[in-house]
């Protein structure tokens, strides 16, 4: 099986003796080499033969740092990294980084002890628990800046005057009397034996290097020990030690998920219906055009005209819905599989793949800072290794608001994450939890948990005042600065013999705690510190926490964390650079920036994106996710899609924010085909699956290679790639191209089953990450520069999509397309929970924006007839139904006024009520009511939101949908961009309500389709109803006819209705105007086209104005 290329360089060196040994060397922090002779190793009789010599230097782990190591990673967690096009990429020493105190030692500001050395006014480094770190075994103090020119200049700790020696920091010469580390001779190798000398560990209980080299193979570091490939000894070597050690646990096999099929009794009649409802469609629709209307022609033709595009329309939405499925997961099973100990792993190290979690924000004035904060919050506090977890804040104004509250909530997480992880809390967003209206002590046994939560709600009080005071903070520290350096130079001026009456000009700019500059956004916006035109910035927050759990203290913080592991994930704040010029691409834009510096930092083959007020409802969603990309047959899934679910909406739904419809029915449904689309947030990404790669094909990848262990590079997976082409479809980042196929292999299944073709071994992510330093930092921060996508594939090919509004649809069409396939991921307790606009406005421009990006895509190359083979024929008809929706508005704008135009006419689409018509119509009925019914069955929604789907279904069609196809077609031919401004009228009048926002009532030009329509059929009913009682004969059946369908028209818009009236029925006098003029304008050109047909029509009572009010 082919594997990523080993970083190992070996040494080789032939005895002339009959016996070659094995030497082994270890690097100490103070660089020395210290020699451990063949004596100290156990050599078993069984391995005997034939040895390769071997100096193997045992690589940083996580419990030997050389000081210069930890230093590195010290300086890199304090310093703000910034940089762009045309300028050198600085790291700035932050002395402080928040005004209020810092206390996790990963977070970035944490000091140490003062430095001994005269004239420094640096910190001593703080090791991972807090502790200072002093490198020399005198235990003098020395800050890292010291200490390198020390080291530099003569070796010599300052204290001591002798040379650096191992002290404390260092570990003590590993024992290896209880530990054999066998090599394998060729044929030899006996599976029970082999294995039994790597399942010990040291006496002490220490890190075991030995075994730690052995389960990777041979392949960090450098100078370490190859291990031997599979052919190396030829087919006599015995299967056991083929591929390096094998796990010894005979449980049997269990997948992680399992695919649930709809019962029969609900699948069955509902497939059948649709069949039954398609006959009934083609009839009906046949008889009509046979039947027209000859008194009323003009009628006939735009009804059935309406009836054919509805038919085409309900096609698409309907056939891709014939085969929904549901899944289900088992977390035990995964927990079995890759974090349980084993002879091989003893302490448990989790064999999971790393996951980097994305959370983008623009602007603090409109996404609050705290709702940001309590997101990033639940990230920290997620139920998945902390080693293997990274999180990105995408920030996209470069505010330093955003930035001192980012800073703020890492301080937080010091308590609130462990706090979380030892009462195991849910929900892990601090403002959701403790705003539950539950008994908190329920299903809680821990005899402190009340006092323990007594004291974190406490903080996180004082918390949110931090938070709600960082804007006048700011100000008031920046207004002082500012007024200093006024005052220089003020001083200056009056030194040199300036006028001291011309004004001093001094920027306005915006100050950090620690008394520099922001290189972001200023509040006063000037060159280089605007929201279009800043540097690139990139502060680590949290530093990468070590492999092994930290356990804390019940002295280090309020709350005894003593049997609690308090490391938390590492988390880094982005800015992306800006620059006037560039196109940015907006979210689409700040995504890719994310992709490129995380697979710098930290590689995660796996990424999960979320909105800013997007958070982690359930801490185990994470883990439910990888029972899909870990399970067999995993290997193509791109994307897990998770539902949207929101909070704050209301209790009747009004608008269908909750949108249980789309999420619970088409979503479930496509499931079963290809996948379901992506929806923008909630959704984790395989990264190899963005790099714009095809799913692999196991069988040609493995035909191509020699040997099952020979390295994969990214022209194995695209033949159309080479290493001179990856410049030029991802930038020109060795460093970033170097990670794809990393991020390929880790992504891999667990090759634990003979089907599993495609997979990596057990134990090979195991292995801890290195430690941070300036140059990769200084790489990563390179890749967000705005000129780094220049002549790339970026947005095109690779990443997210760039040329639609709706980027995630794009995103994941393009997936699809190449063959990947997505899975829905339905958890018992919802994964993520967000917030929707209740408002109508609101809630009518957010539609507005989707149908803008499906009208894009209709007329773009993306359009799903344009797709490949690849793509599935439902699921083409399911994309295809996502580019033409918003062009039904057309026709149903028009079908909405035909029962008023029939009303005043005195007409119908039909000439008569004949049996034919009202059998059709009872037929369709019948079919629509038992597909609605057992849809609900099979998607679990409720009857009550089925008919809220149908209601916004004609509100949305008939305003938003329509001004987006016109705007959609105003750019695809002019170019014309149409933006639509919003004017608040009237608003809640009570704070305190959290549904205050239902009654805001903003006048949008999106209102008056829907009000016009509302308006028509009303004076219609009224009107026909008066013409039809002063008729001599009453044609009660037109009547009938044209009353039902305006009433079925009007009690789809009875949400909008509410919507205008606000909480007290105020609707704005603009309303009435609008509808008004409009419905009096429309009267007098019906009248001018249908005028009075004289005394015969009078007197038959037919006719558009043959009647008169008594």
């Amino acid at each position: 099986m082919a594997s990523t290329p080993p970083q190992t360089s070996k040494k080789v060196r032939n005895n002339s003796g009959s016996g070659q040994t094995v030497k082994f060397a270890r690097r100490t922090s103070s660089g020395r080499y210290v020699s451990l002779s063949r004596d100290n190793i156990e050599l078993s009789g069984e391995l005997s033969g034939d040895y390769s010599n071997y100096t193997v230097h045992i690589p940083p782990t996580p419990d030997n740092q050389p000081m210069a190591t930890k230093a590195e990673e010290q300086y890199v967690s304090n310093s703000l990294f910034t940089g762009g096009f045309n300028s050198v990429t600085r790291a700035h020493l932050m002395d402080k980084v928040i005004d209020s105190d810092v206390t996790h030692p990963q977070m970035a500001g944490a000091k140490g002890s003062s430095c001994a050395m005269p004239a420094c006014d640096g910190n001593v480094m703080k090791d991972e628990r807090g502790k200072d770190v002093m490198p020399c075994e005198c235990r003098f103090k020395i800050c890292r800046d010291c200490f390198m020119d020390a080291q530099k200049e003569t070796g010599l700790c300052p204290g001591c005057k002798e040379q650096y020696k191992i002290g404390d920091l260092d570990d003590d010469t590993p024992d290896f009397s209880s530990g054999a580390l066998p090599l394998p001779a060729p044929g030899k190798g006996q599976r029970g034996n082999n294995n039994m000398s790597m399942m010990k560990r040291n006496q002490n209980g220490e890190f075991d290097h030995n075994r730690w080299l052995f389960e990777t193979q041979g392949t960090y570091g450098y100078g370490n020990a190859y291990w031997p490939q599979d052919e190396m000894y030829g087919d006599d070597m015995d299967e056991g030690m083929r591929g390096g050690m094998v796990e010894t646990a005979d449980k049997p096999w269990r997948p992680l998920s399992r695919r649930i099929p709809i019962p029969a009794a609900i699948i069955s009649p509902y497939r059948l219906l649709i069949a039954i409802r398609f006959v009934v469609l083609c009839f009906f629709l046949t008889w009509r055009i046979r039947n027209p209307n000859e008194d009323a022609i003009w009628l006939w033709l735009m009804s059935i005209i309406c009836e054919l595009w509805f038919g085409f329309s309900w096609i698409l939405d309907q056939i891709p819905k014939l085969c929904p499925i549901n899944r289900s997961t088992d977390l035990e099973v995964l927990r079995d599989k890759f974090d349980m100990p084993s002879p091989s792993n003893p302490t448990g190290r989790s064999d999971l793949p790393g996951i980097d979690l994305f959370v983008s924000t623009a602007d603090p004035e409109k996404e609050p800072p705290l709702v940001t904060a309590n997101t990033m919050l639940s990230i920290l506090a997620v139920d998945y290794p902390v080693e293997k977890v990274s999180c990105y804040l995408s920030d996209d104004g470069g505010a330093l608001l955003s930035f001192e509250a980012m800073a703020e909530a890492a301080s937080f997480a010091d308590l609130w994450v462990p706090f979380c992880r030892k009462h195991n809390i849910e929900p892990r967003n601090p403002d959701t939890y403790f705003s539950l209206k539950i008994d908190p002590t329920k299903n809680k046994s821990r005899i402190d948990f009340v006092k323990d939560r007594r004291k974190i709600k406490r903080e996180y009080d004082e918390f949110k005042v931090r938070i709600n005071g960082l804007p006048d903070s700011i100000r008031r520290r920046s207004d002082a600065f500012n007024a200093r350096e006024e005052m220089k130079a003020l001083k200056q001026m009056r030194e040199s013999g300036g006028d001291p009456m011309e004004p001093v000009k001094v920027l306005k700019a915006t100050w950090m705690a620690d008394g520099t500059h922001w290189p972001g956004t200023w509040a006063t916006a000037t060159r280089e510190h605007s929201k279009g035109d800043h540097a690139g910035i990139l502060q680590v927050m949290l530093k990468p926490p070590s492999s092994d759990p930290l356990i804390g203290s019940s002295n280090d913080k309020i709350i005894d964390f003593s049997d609690t592991d308090t490391r938390l994930p590492m988390f880094v704040y982005v800015s992306r650079e800006k620059r006037p010029g560039y196109d940015h691409n907006k979210k689409a834009g700040a995504m890719n920036a994310l992709v490129r510096a995380s697979a710098i930092l930290s590689n995660g083959p796996f990424i999960l994106n979320l909105d800013c007020d997007h958070y982690i409802y359930n801490c185990k969603a994470i883990r439910e996710g990888m029972c899909f990309m870990m399970d067999r047959g995993g290997e193509d899934i791109c994307y897990i899609q998770f539902p949207q679910r929101f909070e704050g909406i209301d209790p009747s739904d009004r608008y269908a924010n909750n949108n249980t419809v789309f999420f619970d029915g088409n979503m479930r449904a496509l499931d079963g085909v290809q996948g379901p689309v992506y929806v923008g947030t909630g959704t984790m990404f395989r990264r190899f699956a963005l790099y714009g790669f095809d799913p692999p094909n196991p069988d040609k990848i493995l035909e191509k290679k020699d040997s099952e262990t020979e390295a994969l590079t990214t022209s194995d997976f695209d033949p159309d790639l080479d290493v001179t082409q990856l410049p030029k479809r991802f930038g020109n980042s060795t460093l970033l191209a170097e990670s794809i196929p990393i991020a390929e292999f880790q992504g891999r299944p667990l090759a634990d089953h003979p089907a599993v073709k495609y997979g990596r071994p057990p134990g090979a992510l195991r292995v801890p990450r290195d430690p941070l330093d300036a140059t990769t930092v200084a790489e990563s921060v390179s890749v967000i520069s705005c000129w780094y996508e220049d002549k790339t594939e970026w947005g095109d090919r690779v990443g997210w999509i760039y040329g639609s509004v709706t980027e995630d649809v794009v995103t994941g069409y393009r997936m699809h397309n190449r063959g990947w396939r997505s899975v829905y991921c339905i958890t018992k307790r919802d994964s993520f929970r967000g917030s929707a606009p209740i408002n109508l406005t609101d809630r009518l421009h957010q539609v507005l924006r989707w149908a803008t990006g499906s009208v894009e895509i209709f007329f773009s190359r993306n359009n799903a007839i344009l797709a490949s083979k690849r793509l599935k024929f439902l699921q083409r008809l399911a994309y295809l139904n996502v580019g033409i929706y918003p062009f039904t508005s057309l026709f149903l704008i028009l079908y909405c006024f035909l029962p008023a135009f029939s009303l005043f006419s005195g007409q119908f689409i039909v000439r008569t009520l004949s049996i034919s018509f009202l059998v059709y119509l009872l037929l369709i009925t019948i079919c629509l009511i038992g597909l609605a019914v057992l849809e609900v069955k099979w998607s679990g929604i409720g009857l009550e939101e089925w008919w809220r789907n149908e209601q916004w279904w004609l509100i949305s069609g008939t305003s938003s949908h329509l001004y987006a196809v016109v705007q959609g077609v105003l750019k695809v031919i002019a170019g014309i961009e149409i933006s639509f401004t919003l004017t608040t009228k009237s608003g809640g009048d009570d704070n305190d309500d959290i549904y205050a926002d239902l009654y805001i009532v903003k006048w949008s030009s999106l209102m008056i389709p829907p009000i016009v329509i509302a308006m028509v059929n009303i004076i219609a009913i009224v009107v026909a109803f008066v013409r039809t009682i002063y008729q001599a004969v009453p044609q009660w059946s037109k009547l009938i006819g044209g009353a039902f369908f305006s009433f079925w028209v009007l009690a789809h818009l009875y949400p909008f209705a509410k919507g205008l009236m606000g909480r007290r029925g105020k609707t704005p006098t603009i309303v009435f105007v609008w509808a008004g003029l409009i419905a009096i304008t429309i009267s007098l050109l019906w009248t001018a086209i249908n005028p009075n047909s004289g005394p015969v029509a009078a007197a038959e009572g037919v006719g558009g104005g043959g009647f008169q009010f008594p």
